[in-house]
């Protein structure tokens, strides 16, 4: 998929947001990580490092004896970012300005840039990467109850998400984040995703049958969905399926708010689509990294140094989303989002069921929305 290049404005879609937020958590990383791991099985320092009371500096101290941290001046440490623009993407230019600061203590580190996610991942899988930055769809790949932070209708409200990734962030819930060689180092809000359609009388469920919905190449249970539903399932990739919706290839696209100018989705609503208002879910960004180079002591710094920069992520990301006109949002009556609650629910116990959604972040996610409502019809009768 190639982007106009006045669609990029690095003063609107700055790095100093989003972006700098996850170079300066890699940053973070890279100057405590880069070394020679000797380990320990000292307890007590690893209490000191995990207690968040402390001061940082007293457990960075700790997570140093641990390790007994060397520097090895002759690795070359690959981190790999996804960014659709390439080398001339606001995620990348972000993490060469960290490269060069990184550069200054003598440690070697190499940034590069993937318009492929699907091709990163398998670098990072055959250890050509030492971390990758990534969507959550993607992390589930790696880690099963992270990736289910992202699952359909699991987040109605951004609020849920933020309290969510707290607790991702909380020491408490460090051993979740290591899964079969792969650590969690940090996890970033990306805003809400909802559905575009072409035709607005597109607005359930049910009117999207015999309809084309665009499905993930490597997501095989989403296209299973939407043929459930008697729509018909057009696979393509996370960088041009908002070309096929443009294009009208496909009727049907779910896509982050924030993507609405950048990737042009105004072409494809044009001249009779909309938006419908209500989130598909609410999306996000993890770097995940080796375990066998990132252990999990210092990746509890960045996953704090993420959680952090919360509030000025969504500020860039809410930046992205206000650019939608009013025009094109398709009011859900109350009644039929009760309807869409119900379908969304049953279709996470279906992926549940399947072992695609961790059963343990669903039952976390169903007592986030019942705090904030405990109205709702799940709270009385909870099934996940």
């Amino acid at each position: 998929m190639t982007f106009p290049p006045s669609r990029y404005s690095p003063s609107r879609y700055s790095p100093s947001g989003y972006f700098a937020i996850i170079s300066r958590a890699m940053l973070a990383c890279v100057l405590l990580s880069l070394s020679t791991i000797a380990w320990s099985d000292d307890d007590q320092l690893r209490s000191t490092i995990y207690n968040q009371d402390l001061p940082l500096q007293d457990r960075v101290s700790a997570f140093q004896e641990l390790t007994g941290l060397e520097l090895d001046p002759d690795r070359v440490y690959r981190v790999c970012i996804w960014d659709i623009f390439g080398r001339s993407g606001p995620v990348y230019a972000a993490a060469q300005e960290q490269r060069r600061k990184i550069l200054e203590f003598g440690i070697n580190v190499q940034m590069v840039p993937y318009t492929s996610e699907s091709v990163m991942v398998e670098e990072l899988k055959t250890g050509t990467c030492d971390a990758a930055l990534m969507s959550g769809l993607r992390a589930r790949m790696f880690n099963r109850y992270t990736g289910t932070l992202d699952s359909i209708g699991g987040f109605p409200e951004r609020q849920q998400m933020r309290l969510a990734l707290k607790l991702m962030a909380d020491s408490r819930s460090a051993d979740r984040m290591v899964s079969n060689g792969y650590v969690v180092m940090g996890i970033a809000p990306a805003g809400a995703a909802h559905v575009f359609v072409d035709d607005r009388a597109i607005n359930t469920l049910a009117k999207a049958a015999g309809k084309r919905v665009a499905v993930l190449d490597y997501d095989p249970v989403q296209a299973e969905m939407i043929a459930g539903i008697g729509a018909t399932p057009v696979v393509a990739d996370i960088v041009n399926a908002p070309n096929m919706f443009n294009t009208g290839v496909v009727d049907v696209l779910a896509a982050p708010l924030a993507a609405y100018e950048v990737m042009e989705l105004y072409k494809g609503l044009e001249p009779d689509g909309g938006i419908v208002d209500l989130p598909l879910t609410h999306i996000t960004a993890q770097l995940i990294g080796r375990s066998e180079v990132i252990p999990n002591e210092l990746a509890q710094f960045v996953r704090e140094a993420f959680y952090d920069g919360f509030d000025e992520i969504i500020s860039r990301v809410r930046t992205e989303e206000e650019r939608i006109p009013d025009k094109w949002w398709i009011e859900i009556p109350a009644e039929e989002r009760l309807e869409y609650d119900r379908m969304m629910q049953q279709a996470r116990l279906e992926l549940r069921d399947k072992g695609y959604y961790s059963p343990d972040m669903l039952t976390l996610q169903r007592k986030i929305r019942c705090r904030a409502n405990g109205a709702r019809e799940e709270c009385t009768d909870p099934v996940e």
